[in-house]
């Protein structure tokens, strides 16, 4: 069996190779949701709109002639990467220039490089640049600050691609901090591809981070309670093994490693070691009372094997129902999470009671644990409340039910991008400061569809752009927008000779000249400024505003606000408008996550509450299992409301994980209380009593054990990682005292009307028994 066990590992070992992170970011919508195709077909439009980098200052220092001199050459070094498609910025800056001899307008050198050695010509080019040149504001200068930006197009092959990570990581931060260094400027560096490098790169790290923590609390808690350095370092080589076969699996199914699966690892040494501690604990309990080892062993594998059988089935279907989410991401999370706790749980019942055959037979030392004061005290403690204070259980219970649903009343829902990123790192800092000065880097965009070809350049077509524009910025959250209107009303800025008076639309009589110029300007000229905002048909228009991520939570009245206007603007059947980019499918995702894994959690209790009906037979009986883990979870929810965290991908989960976990401690308490009814001949007191003292210790261990292990997630940078750990280690705990206080007292509350109607059945599993006698010669054999 062992060498099974060995064998089954070099083969997962083996699928290491096709290990690989991700290159994209986390889309929670499924593909054929409608808001994934809007955003798709804007996407085969005008293309990747998170190929775009950024980098910003906010000193007047680099208008002095060696700063500038520093800007150039670390601009230069960009544009000339093979990486980078395009690059926008102040020392290359063309500005439009009408040519009367060929009749349209041509990109001319906003900066003349042989005069940028004269620091009064810089002055002058700064003055211009926020005076003369409306076009450019909000997309390179904040007039009101004075902050400038460069914006950086990547290739659109290589954004979800390892060449980015190599752009990023090997070229791009190097000539930033050469920069800084050369010039004591402090340079800011955002946009999606910069932003989703840094993110991999802090998960990676923070994967040795987890598996390091939580093999170190776990063992020191697992060598806490049984004082036996043999007993614990089994326990880390069995769940050193569930982590190489975590690993195995994700590379055997070609998963990537996500911010999600990347916590599996992790999550595998917390949910085994609670295994390990009922097989020993009870192991220990068995041995104490007749002194035989190989008849504890054997009882352990059949007696508690089956009840620990039915509790890992329980967590992996809590993991499990993740698959039903119809998403991508929360799929794969739950595949190998679920397929590795069962793999796990034939782990344990195989290598834990074949090791202990091999070593010698515990000591007082090693069994000291089950008689442990402080333990003890507490244990007796809740023994005596379930015996002598129910009703007292019952109205605490009733009053944490109250608070909670109250609590649930006041949680929000999070439409933020960027609020699990990693709070303390740079990057963060710089997002923030481009919210401050730019109002933002979350695009919304509205793609116009007029239904005809060249329809985007008319004039009425225009105007009506150009109203809808003046209703998005009238809406606070939002920032100026970028679209084929600035252009026109640039060209006709240029056509009268670059007066920035002139920046509006042409008349109807000026209509003909300056389009034509433009039109002109843009044939057989790569740097065409029109293809960012109309599609090669002139069919499609394109507006992108920007808002800033504290305002995710209002997208869906941004939404019906532009919704509304654009519906009296462009009639549906003369035009199509749809409003889509990265921050509405994000908030349109944490929607559908939340709305797909209540399901996902009412799937789960109804699956349960299946296992405890085949188990008693007893409708009664699945309400008595079902009230001890719904209190729990209302409970944290109702803490999140009143403490004001929202509800977000992060934080959604926390409800389907702990539930699967929790659950195993009623379905551990019932299975023993199942065969204590046997035993004590149907007598439900005793048989409660009897199952708390067999089975209590051990729920106190594990609940202890998965605090503690989820409480690692808490060292984490990532907001969501944060509170994932901390809110799943505070449900638990709830959910130990729910299990061990409330779940008994309902028992016995009903006893009467339970004990007419349960009725068991056994499972068709022959089990072999030996004698007490029978068991002594095989010992002798042995020896």
């Amino acid at each position: 069996m062992l060498s099974i066990v060995i064998v089954i590992t070099g083969l997962l070992a083996t699928q290491w190779k096709n290990i690989h992170f991700t290159h994209t970011e986390a889309n929670m919508l499924p593909d054929d949701n409608v808001v994934n195709i809007e955003y798709s077909a804007f996407l085969n439009k005008f293309g990747e709109e998170g190929n775009l980098i950024i980098i910003g200052i906010k000193d007047d220092a680099i208008f002095t002639p060696k700063a500038f001199a520093s800007w150039t050459k670390l601009m230069n070094q960009l544009k000339d990467d093979q990486a980078v498609d395009l690059a926008i910025s102040l020392n290359d800056l063309q500005q439009l220039q009408r040519n009367d001899s060929l009749e349209k307008f041509e990109l001319v050198p906003f900066v003349d490089p042989s005069k940028t050695i004269n620091e009064a010509y810089l002055s002058k080019i700064k003055k211009e640049l926020f005076n003369d040149l409306p076009f450019y504001e909000g997309l390179l200068f904040n007039k009101k600050s004075g902050s400038i930006r460069s914006a950086i197009y990547l290739d659109k092959k290589i954004v979800n691609t390892p060449a980015r990570k190599d752009f990023v990581i090997k070229r791009l931060v190097p000539a930033v901090e050469a920069f800084e260094k050369e010039t004591n400027i402090d340079l800011r560096v955002s946009g999606m591809p910069y932003i989703r490098t840094l993110n991999a790169e802090t998960i990676v790290k923070e994967i040795g981070l987890f598996i390091g923590a939580s093999l170190l609390i776990t063992s020191l808690l697992f060598f806490f309670f049984f004082r036996s350095f043999r007993a614990t370092l089994i326990s880390m080589i069995i769940v050193i093994i569930g982590v190489m076969w975590s690993f195995g699996f994700l590379g055997l199914f070609n998963y990537e490693i996500t911010v999600l699966t990347a916590l599996v690892p992790s999550l595998i040494i917390v949910i085994g070691i609670p295994n390990c501690i009922f097989l020993t604990n009870k192991y220990h309990q068995e041995y104490k009372v007749h002194g035989n080892k190989a008849k504890a062993l054997q009882r352990v594998t059949t007696k508690i094997g089956m009840a620990t059988l039915m509790t890992n089935v329980t967590t992996a279907i809590g993991f499990a129902t993740f698959v039903a989410s119809n998403n991508q991401l929360l799929l794969e999370f739950g595949v190998v999470t679920s397929i590795n706790i069962i793999g796990l749980f034939f782990l344990c019942i195989i290598v834990i009671p074949i090791f202990h055959s091999y070593i010698p037979a515990p000591i007082d030392r090693h069994t000291k644990h089950l008689e442990r004061g402080s333990v003890k005290r507490f244990m007796d403690w809740i023994l005596r409340n379930v015996k002598y204070n129910r009703f007292s259980i019952y109205v605490a219970a009733i009053v944490l039910l109250i608070f909670g649903i109250i609590g649930v009343f006041q949680m929000r829902i999070s439409g933020s991008l960027i609020e699990d990123m990693p709070k303390k790192e740079p990057f963060f800092e710089d997002i923030i400061f481009f919210e401050k000065e730019f109002d933002g880097v979350m695009p919304l965009e509205i793609m116009i569809d007029t239904k005809r070809k060249k329809g985007v350049m008319k004039l009425s077509t225009l105007k009506r752009m150009e109203e809808l524009e003046q209703t998005i910025e009238e809406i606070p959250e939002l920032s100026k927008t970028m679209s084929i209107v600035n252009l026109v009303k640039y060209s006709k800025q240029a056509y009268y000779n670059g007066n920035p008076e002139y920046y509006e639309l042409p008349t109807s009589q000026e209509q003909a000249f300056i389009l034509s110029y433009a039109k002109n300007a843009t044939k057989n000229n790569k740097d065409n400024l029109m293809k960012s905002y109309v599609d090669s048909t002139g069919q499609y228009a394109r507006i992108t505003t920007f808002m800033r991520d504290e305002n995710g939570g209002k997208i869906p009245e941004i939404e019906e606000e532009i919704r509304k206007k654009a519906d009296k603007l462009f009639p549906p059947d003369r035009y199509h408008v749809t409003i889509t980019g990265k921050a509405l499918v994000f908030q349109k995702g944490t929607g559908y996550l939340l709305d797909n894994l209540l399901s996902s959690l009412i799937f789960a209790f109804f699956l349960t509450a299946l296992l405890v009906a085949f188990m008693f037979r007893s409708f009664k009986m699945v309400l008595v299992s079902i009230i001890p883990n719904l209190l729990p979870l209302l409970l944290t929810a109702g803490i999140m409301g009143f403490l004001d965290i929202p509800l977000k991908p992060s934080t959604i989960l926390v409800f389907g994980i702990a539930f699967g976990l929790s659950v195993d401690d009623t379905l551990r308490f019932l299975a023993q209380y199942r065969e204590e009814l046997k035993k004590n001949n149907w007598k439900i007191r005793k048989s409660v009593y009897a199952t708390f003292n067999e089975s209590g210790l051990s729920m106190f261990y594990t609940s202890i054990v998965l605090f503690f292990g989820f409480s690692v997630f808490m060292l984490s940078s990532f907001g969501g990682t944060i509170a994932l750990g901390g809110l799943i280690s505070l449900t638990l705990l709830f959910g130990m005292l729910s299990n061990l206080m409330l779940l008994p007292a309902l028992v016995l509350t009903l006893n009467k009307t339970l004990a007419n109607e349960q009725e068991f059945i056994e499972p068709k599993i022959d089990i072999i028994e030996h004698s007490d006698e029978e068991i002594d010669n095989l010992e002798k054999q042995e020896r």
